[in-house]
Parts: structure tokens; C-alpha cells; sequence
């Protein structure tokens, strides 16, 4: 889908009555966990069903009737500039604060204060979440703390940062990762703040600052009013490659809203529809070409200009752009970057990673979990 037909669509649900505000979206990682998919792309610009993933995160923004956004880039930040621009092709205004050398969640809000004219939300680059910005607006204005943290309730919460607040929602404490059967509570930190300019003066500015780690806890010693927010919408880190598989799935079947088709979808849907070996769910960009006899699905989708050989298998996959497999390939739980080649009757098997550029010689197996690519 156009980026410029999705914010159009978007428009359509903006709250025409909330109050104009800013956001800063970090988008300064390297996304390690992603390699190879990111040495060619930076994280924030690997798509999420063809678009890339910082536009769905503007998409949220606009919904929220929000147009100032400030993007805290450091990694390959060429590539976001020259997609989004100045931001008004979109209808936003876009700032960027490129880092040198990174500072941190709070370091990177500090690194751009002079832009910043008010309360602010402040959105973690790498987290896909249906979370109502509005909504955590409106109960934000009703607390009335120098900040609100948006939190969601897991299974496990020994993995990540668990908040502990009475029944007002004030915060009290902060528990980086505590031992499994110990943890206060199994409500975390899922990464979006809604937070008062005055916060930027506990930063100290020219170093890396956590503001999980040090500025939340003393804004609270300082006897400041932090509340949490906890809410059961859709939440998923995106940083490791099944987990981006994962939030294929979730977005295909609906389970994370996204302005995307059930079923058989995409601009590449006619050359889908009506195919003897589509199993929806499944989403293809334009100018894709499927054999006949290929197999194509559930929960895979196409890049622009894919072409899928005869008798070819795909389950479970996403294929980036341009990425050509010949006939009697086999791809399985897998991701191939942009311009990746499968060889005839080649084997990719389940949990592999391939980066862009990649040739799979003919007849090759490709073992399970395998990561292929380097550095360009």
C-alpha cells in the first residue's frame, strides 16, 4: 500500500478535538538481533507488511492527531531521512536529531530540547503495539504527574523491567529483570511516555542517560508523580527475527490492527486471487509474479517485484523486496532481505535469516536457524 493512501486512510480516524503535541520516536539502535537483515537497512526501516516499520509507528502518530515529530536517529540515519523527508508529503513536520555516538533513552530526549515545546510522548523505535495514544492522553491530563508510562501485563516478567504502583497508578519502584518466581508484579515497562517538558531538567546533558535506570528512579526521589498506564493491547518487541515473523502472524490474522486486508491482500492481490495454491492468509506488493503450480502459504508475504518458480513452496515467511525463487524451492519460517536469489529445488529451512543480496546455489540446503549475509 502507498504510504501516502495509508495516512490518508488514517486521517479518516483522527481525533479531530485532542490537543496538538509532539513525539519523539528513538530509532538510534543498530538492531544487533536482526543481523543480517540490518546491515543494509537500519531497524526502524525493516518492513512490517511492506511498509516500513518507523512509517506504521507515523501512521500511530497521525491517527493521534499529532504532526511535531522528532526523530532521535544515530544508525544509518540517511536512510530514514531520505524516505520521510521534511515530513510534509505526509502532513507531519519532521525534525532529527542524529546522534554521534548514542545517549541513551534519556540522553537522546536531552539531545533535543531545544525542540521540544511541551508535553511530549516518547516512543521506543522497535515496539509494535496498538496502545490508544489518546486515550493514555486523556488519563495522563487527569493524573496530572510529570509523566505517565504505558505498561501491559506478561506471563514472565523476569525479562524485563517490571513497575511497581499503588492502586492510583503512582509509581514506586523500578525492578530491572528480577529473578523468575520473584517479581513484584507482572506488569513492565513496555516503552511508550507520555511525559512534561520539566522532566528534561533531571537529565544531565553531553552523556548516556537511561531514563529507565536513572532518570525515572529520581524523579520519584525527588518526590515528582510518575503513573503507570496499564492497558491489554496488542504488545511485541520486534528486535529478534522470530518475533518479526511472529508480528506477520499477528498482523494477517488481525490480531494487531494495521491498516491491512484479511485474507488475500496487498496491490499484488489479483495476481493472488483465484491462484489454486494460495492459502490466505497472505499479503503480496505489487508486480509479483506466482507460478501456477506454486505454493504460497498461510502467513507469508511479498515484497514489490517477487517472483515465485514452479512448484515452489513458501510457509510462514516474508520475503522483502525483488527476491527471485526457482522452481521447486522450499522456504519455511524464514525471512529473506531485499534482492535475495533461491536457487531450483533449493531447501530453506525454518528459523533462517537471509540479509539482502544472498545467492542459495541450486539444490543447496540451508539449515535450520541459519543466518547468511555480512556487512555491504
Amino acid at each position: 500500500m502507498a504510504l501516502k493512501k495509508c495516512f490518508r486512510q488514517v486521517a479518516a480516524r483522527a481525533n479531530e478535538n485532542s490537543l496538538v503535541m509532539q513525539a519523539i520516536v528513538l530509532v538510534g539502535g543498530e538492531g544487533t538481533r536482526l543481523r543480517p537483515l540490518t546491515y543494509g537497512t537500519p531497524k526502524p526501516m525493516v518492513p512490517i507488511v511492506n511498509v516500513p516499520f518507523l512509517a506504521r509507528t507515523m501512521e500511530r502518530l497521525y491517527a493521534a492527531d499529532i504532526r511535531d515529530v522528532i526523530l532521535a536517529a544515530g544508525y544509518m540515519p540517511q536512510a530514514i531521512v531520505d524516505y520521510f523527508g521534511d515530513g510534509s508529503r505526509l502532513g507531519l513536520k519532521v525534525t532529527y536529531a542524529i546522534e554521534e555516538t548514542p545517549l541513551g533513552t534519556a540522553g537522546a530526549l536531552k539531545n533535543v530540547e531545544e525542540h521540544i515545546t511541551g508535553p511530549f510522548f516518547v516512543l521506543n523505535g522497535d515496539i509494535l503495539t496498538s496502545l490508544d495514544l489518546p486515550a493514555m492522553r486523556q488519563y495522563h491530563q487527569r493524573k496530572g504527574g510529570i509523566g505517565t508510562l504505558h505498561l501491559i501485563r506478561v506471563d514472565d516478567p523476569s525479562p524485563f523491567g517490571c513497575v511497581v504502583h499503588d492502586e492510583s497508578g503512582k509509581v514506586s519502584a523500578f525492578i530491572e529483570k528480577p529473578p523468575k518466581g520473584e517479581e513484584p508484579t507482572n506488569e513492565i515497562n513496555a516503552g511508550t511516555y507520555l511525559l512534561e517538558r520539566e522532566i528534561l531538567n533531571y537529565i544531565p546533558a553531553g552523556r548516556k542517560v537511561s531514563i529507565e535506570h536513572e532518570t525515572f528512579p529520581q524523579v520519584i526521589a525527588a518526590g515528582k508523580a510518575l503513573y503507570a498506564y496499564t492497558t491489554d493491547d496488542y504488545w511485541l518487541d520486534l528486535g529478534r527475527p522470530e518475533q518479526y515473523l511472529a508480528a506477520h502472524r499477528d498482523v494477517l490474522s488481525g490480531m494487531m490492527p494495521l491498516l491491512v486486508e484479511l485474507g488475500i491482500s496487498g496491490e499484488g492481490k489479483e495476481v493472488l486471487q483465484g491462484h489454486p495454491g494460495i492459502v490466505p492468509p497472505v499479503h503480496a506488493a505489487g508486480d509479483v509474479v506466482v507460478d501456477a503450480s506454486a505454493r504460497v502459504g498461510p502467513n507469508v508475504v511479498l515484497g514489490e517485484s517477487c517472483s515465485i518458480g514452479a512448484d515452489a513452496v513458501i510457509r510462514e515467511s516474508v520475503l522483502w523486496d525483488r527476491v527471485s525463487v526457482g522452481s521447486g524451492a522450499v522456504i519455511e519460517h524464514s525471512i529473506l532481505a531485499s534482492r535475495v536469489t533461491v536457487g531450483p529445488k533449493a531447501r530453506v529451512g525454518a528459523g533462517s535469516v537471509i540479509g539482502h543480496d544472498v545467492s542459495v546455489e541450486p539444490g543447496a540446503t540451508i539449515e535450520p536457524g541459519s543466518r547468511l549475509g555480512s556487512p555491504p
